[in-house]
């Protein structure tokens, strides 16, 4: 705490001294793609903003319209953690299995009816009544510690749901242990490993060319919670390609791969959140940017978004028949500098984030990895914001 104190005062001097702003990649070159099509797009501004994601530090970008590339960037092949864009693909084999049948969930079903609690910390009467729709609608109202969840999440998820045991279905908030409840749910009721489902019900069938036996890795912290994160590792083309299938409205093919209607409920059935742009509506666990901020700036209506920490993203934009899949390999730097500075991964965080201002600038860490802070909060918008520039007016 002190050494973020000191950093923190440090910033705060600097930027008196020098403007703050954003830190560049180290330069390194963003190999691109020629496109396979141009049809609604401005390619010298699409080339601008690509160019602009490059020298903010994004690892891997790819824009397609009509199923085909307009432009991609960098390796798109090598598989990285998506972070949070796991509870998009959590909530594919939900719908996909979801039912009343032998091995199927239903989503009508409570947690005390499927057996679920917590352990070391119990859950009580109230809150196992939360159903399977609860969770993944992330309105369980279940404030419990979990697995993956940063501080800041939590402590947004106590604002919201406080410390005394919520109704069900009454309360909103981004929530790991729901999701993480939901992983076991799912296990449990399929008989299926995360992997296994994903591999054979959505990875092969879709074609996916990178999907391999590393690409789940089930994460337990059990001195908080006994239920996992279920975290992947993809390459960007691959989640271009689950972006497509829900663009496609679950059909590869000719095949139904995910249902088209829990599809729809991702727009049709969504909570309005409170916060702003992308994050403004949530929906059964894609975020639906709804708020008037979206719309002046350029989003269309019925776009969806899976997030992840460090600005990975999948955007669905139906209106344009487009999908953006975008990828910071974050983890690969934040990693050293928690080794390097005996600090926690927040504290890494925050060192890389100071590399903003001139005074950390020339630091190792931020010479190389100083790019990483530009994620930290509206790197992405920034760069989806020239991309939508670049969208020719329809007809």
């Amino acid at each position: 705490m002190v050494e973020i104190i000191r950093m923190l005062l440090l910033a705060a001097l600097g930027s008196l001294i020098l403007s703050g702003c954003g830190s560049p990649r180290v330069s390194t070159p963003c190999p691109m793609t020629l496109p396979e099509t141009t049809t609604g797009w401005d390619l010298p501004k699409v080339h601008t903003a690509f160019q602009y994601a490059c020298k903010m530090g994004t690892t891997t970008l790819i824009l397609i319209t009509d199923g085909k590339v307009v432009r991609s960037m960098g390796d798109v092949s090598v598989p990285l953690r998506v972070h949070s864009v796991r509870k998009a693909l959590l909530s594919a084999l939900v719908g996909q299995h979801a039912g009343t049948g032998p091995n199927q969930i239903n989503l009508e079903s409570s947690l005390a009816e499927l057996g679920i609690d917590d352990a070391p910390h119990p859950l009580n009467a109230l809150q196992k009544e939360a159903t399977v729709r609860h969770l993944i609608k992330s309105v369980s109202g279940i404030n419990h510690l979990a697995a993956a969840e940063g501080g800041l999440m939590q402590k947004d998820k106590d604002r919201r749901l406080g410390r005394k045991t919520n109704t069900p279905g009454t309360k909103w908030a981004y929530n790991n242990w729901d999701y993480n409840a939901l992983t076991t749910i799912f296990m449990q009721e399929t008989g299926l490993s995360v992997f296994q489902a994903f591999k054979q019900g959505i990875a092969d069938p879709i074609g996916m060319q990178d999907f391999g036996k590393d690409a789940v890795i089930m994460e337990y912290e059990r001195a908080l919670s006994r239920h996992p994160k279920a975290g992947f590792k993809m390459s960007a083309r691959d989640l271009a390609k689950f972006g497509q299938l829900y663009l496609n409205k679950g059909r590869w093919d000719g095949r139904q791969i995910v249902p088209e209607e829990w599809i729809e409920r991702i727009t049709d059935d969504y909570t309005v959140t409170g916060r702003e742009l992308i994050r403004s509506g949530h929906g059964y666990l894609w975020w639906v940017p709804n708020d008037n901020k979206s719309r002046e700036m350029g989003i269309p209506e019925g776009t969806f978004v899976a997030t992840g920490f460090g600005s990975q993203r999948i955007a669905v934009i139906p209106e344009w028949n487009t999908v953006i899949v975008h990828q910071v390999n974050a983890i690969d730097c934040i990693v050293p500098v928690m080794q390097q500075h005996g600090t926690s991964f927040k504290g890494a965080i925050i060192r890389l984030y100071m590399c903003r201002y001139p005074i950390f600038s020339l630091a190792q860490e931020c010479r190389e990895c100083g790019f990483v802070g530009n994620f930290m909060k509206t790197g992405f918008v920034k760069i989806l914001s020239k991309i939508i520039d670049a969208r020719l007016p329809e007809n």
